[in-house]
């Protein structure tokens, strides 16, 4: 990134993005910061964890915050793919079919419960995640820029969850988890105004001009050799660790790079630092990978990959 473009952009206004978010989730700083970092590098959040702590909230404030069109999709075992892409019906007065587009034509989409429906309907999210269209009746319609898929998922051992295959979990850029409140948080929560009125009260704090601003400057933050090195080693542990049954993929690896420059832009900064790639590292990586022995948590096994692995 040219080390003119920073001063220009209004970084003060992603601080202010930052700020209210953290009105909204309490306590959860980094977690929230994670979903911002996801957004400005083009890609899709998983948040999995029980209900109730705040997952739906996260994306209805990510929404309300960035001025975004916003459509909440509640996923259920008989949901169908037309359910979310939309349908042809047929039109007497043209003698043609009509297409009504269905709640993915939206630019931020919430797709909560995501592992309650059946595969069929988890893999229609597949190619407009990674393609960000649509193909219905042989025709391709574009989606809306910016695009970003924000899926909830309840942990696998509850009743009624299709596991997610791994294609469609490697379309998500971050998973990450927002876990209990401590108690200072928690008790401003139970004594404070009700986040619903809150959220409705929500004003956006920058346009769809700014973050997309926001989005190309990610991809022009600068990334020297040495830290591609970093990213190759950290990726290269993965593929060479008996702990796993697969490692990271390429497409993670550059994954792992835009999330790195997002949480540089951030901090305001105009080249990635390893401290950035560490800082997203687990976010990016836990959720591709499938831990060989179940009684050793994925958490645990990618901290200590990040501790193993030397900075170049």
């Amino acid at each position: 990134m040219n080390s003119n473009i920073a001063p220009r952009l209004p970084l003060d206004s992603l601080h202010a993005v930052l700020a209210q978010l953290d009105r909204f989730i309490l306590g959860k700083q980094r977690e929230t910061r994670q979903a911002l970092a996801c957004l400005l590098a083009r890609g899709h959040v998983l948040i999995e964890d029980v209900p109730g702590v705040g997952k739906t909230t996260l994306a209805h404030a990510l929404a309300a915050t960035l001025g975004l069109a916003f459509q909440r999709v509640q996923f259920t075992s008989d949901m169908l793919p037309a359910d979310l892409i939309g349908v042809s019906i047929y039109d007497r007065e043209t003698q043609g079919f009509r297409f009504h587009s269905g709640p993915i034509f939206s630019q931020v989409v919430l797709a909560d419960e995501i592992n309650r429906a059946t595969p069929k309907t988890q893999s229609a999210l597949l190619e407009a995640m990674e393609e960000r269209q649509v193909t219905m009746d042989g025709e391709t319609r574009a989606l809306p820029d910016p695009f970003f898929v924000i899926a909830t998922q309840n942990p696998a051992h509850q009743i009624g969850t299709f596991p997610l295959p791994e294609s469609q979990l490697d379309r998500f850029l971050m998973r990450i988890t927002l876990g209990y409140p401590d108690a200072a948080a928690e008790r401003a929560m139970l004594l404070g105004e009700d986040r619903r009125d809150m959220l409705k009260e929500a004003k956006p704090v920058i346009g769809m001009a700014e973050l997309a601003e926001f989005q190309a400057a990610v991809r022009l933050v600068t990334v020297a050799p040495a830290l591609v090195d970093y990213v190759q080693a950290l990726t290269r542990a993965t593929r060479e660790a008996n702990d796993f049954h697969n490692g990271l993929s390429p497409r993670a690896a550059l994954g792992l790079l835009a999330a790195a420059r997002a949480w540089a832009l951030l901090d305001g900064r105009t080249m990635v630092i390893p401290e950035d790639v560490q800082a997203v590292f687990g976010a990016v990586a836990t959720h591709r990978l499938l831990a060989r022995a179940s009684n050793r948590p994925q958490p645990e096994l990618v901290a200590r990959l990040l501790s193993d692995v030397a900075i170049p």
